[in-house]
C-alpha cells in the first residue's frame, strides 16, 4: 500500500491535473505497477511495507558505497590513460566467478554494479555465474568481494 500511495502521490505532482480521467489513470497506474514489481523487488515474495522500509538504510548506505567505488575505478583508469606507457600497463582479462546471490534481482543489481564500475562490464549471468570483462588485474582481482557481500546484505536479507 506504501509503494502505491507514493506513485500515486508521485503521478499527482508529476501530472498536475485533478480531473477523473488523470486520477483515474493514476490509480490504473500506480497499481499496475505496485503489482508487477512487488514480487520482483522482494526475490519472488511479496513482503511488507516495514520491511522494505527496514533496508533503506543499507540501500543508501549501499548507493553511497558504490558511487566512492565508482569514483576510485575512474581515477584508476584515468591514471591508466595518461601513463606513457599505456600498452604495458593494460591487461585485459575476462574471468568468470560464482556468486552465492540466491535471487534473480540481487544477480542483477550486482552485474550492474560492476559495469557502472568503470573498467569492467558484465557479459553475462548464467545462473550462478558471472563472466566479467577487465581492464587490468588490479580491476579483476576486486571481483566479487566485497560488491557482492553488500549486494546480499542490502537485497537478500
Amino acid at each position: 500500500m506504501l509503494t502505491f500511495s507514493f506513485l500515486f502521490v508521485l503521478w499527482m505532482v508529476f501530472s498536475g491535473q485533478f480531473d477523473s480521467f488523470h486520477l483515474g489513470m493514476g490509480v490504473v497506474s500506480a497499481a499496475l505497477v505496485t503489482g508487477f514489481t512487488g514480487a520482483f523487488h522482494s526475490g519472488g515474495t511479496v513482503k511488507g511495507a516495514y520491511d522494505r522500509l527496514g533496508r533503506f538504510p543499507k540501500l543508501i548506505g549501499y548507493f553511497v558505497w558504490l558511487v566512492l567505488e565508482v569514483f576510485k575505478a575512474n581515477l584508476h583508469v584515468f591514471t591508466l590513460a595518461f601513463r606513457p606507457n599505456v600498452h604495458e600497463a593494460l591487461d585485459p582479462q575476462v574471468i568468470r566467478f560464482k556468486t552465492s546471490l540466491k535471487t534473480d534481482f540481487a544477480k542483477f543489481v550486482l552485474g550492474n554494479s560492476i559495469t557502472l564500475t568503470p573498467g569492467t562490464v558484465t557479459l553475462m549471468i548464467e545462473g550462478d555465474e558471472f563472466v566479467v570483462h577487465a581492464i587490468t588485474r588490479q580491476a579483476a582481482a576486486d571481483l566479487p568481494g566485497e560488491m557482492e557481500r553488500r549486494v546480499a546484505e542490502v537485497f537478500e536479507a
